[in-house]
């Protein structure tokens, strides 16, 4: 028998005393392989109960809980994830401030947590709407959130990071003659001089003497015959 849990909960929010749009609360619930056929969430305006088991963990997720304010079901999104529940809550009063807290009751709750991804400070909120909006990626029709582990996770861009493995001229780890920044022309003043070097090896190692060697050898050689004969 599934044993159950309480589910981590992220939160995070706007607000605004004329645009509903942007008057809202981000709500995650983590569930993670919890099929959709299985799921019973009810969303009312004055708080969300949800329940469902987890295929590969074995456990059921059960949350009850009251909003601290009241929200329209109506005009908020739900989306279905293969890992939780993201839910973007509209909020019912048009207000400037920010709700103190998701909960109605006042209470520390060990699975809450802030969505550090989505938050963004109350006197900050206009001046990064946009940025904002497009890191949620809208409700129901998330791009790579259609059942698996996709989608924008905190709008990292991968192809930005560079990758070790995808550093111009770095053939063998040949040195930091590639890196960008990192003076592009080193590398190739050092091949240069290794080049140079190469060139002269043949008189550090002392072997352009030995074919006079070679020669003073012989004329001993043909001056003992002379003497001989």
């Amino acid at each position: 028998m599934a044993t159950t849990s309480l589910p981590e909960v992220l939160w995070a929010q706007r607000s605004s005393i004329t645009d509903e749009e942007k008057n809202f609360v981000y709500m995650t619930i983590t569930a993670p392989d919890v099929l959709k056929s299985d799921i019973k969430l009810d969303l009312k305006p004055t708080g969300v109960t949800f329940t469902g088991t987890s295929t590969t963990l074995k456990k059921t997720f059960h949350l009850d809980v009251e909003f601290f304010d009241e929200v329209v079901p109506e005009k908020s999104r739900i989306n279905h994830t293969g890992k939780n529940i993201e839910m973007k809550l509209q909020k019912k009063e048009l207000k400037e401030e920010y709700w103190p807290r998701l909960f109605k009751e006042k209470a520390r709750y060990h699975f809450l947590k802030t969505d550090f991804d989505k938050w963004v400070d109350e006197d900050e909120q206009n001046e990064n709407a946009e940025e904002d909006m497009s890191q949620f990626g809208g409700m129901g029709g998330m791009p790579g959130m259609d059942g698996g582990a996709g989608g924008d996770f905190g709008g990292i861009d991968f192809s930005k990071l560079g990758g070790a493995g995808g550093l111009p001229d770095m053939q063998g780890l040949g040195g930091m003659g590639g890196i960008p920044g990192m003076g592009a022309g080193a590398g190739d003043d050092e091949e240069e001089e290794d080049d140079d070097d190469d060139d002269e090896i043949p008189d550090l190692e002392g072997d352009a003497p030995k074919p006079a060697a070679a020669a003073a050898a012989t004329t001993t050689t043909t001056t003992t015959e002379e003497k001989k004969a």
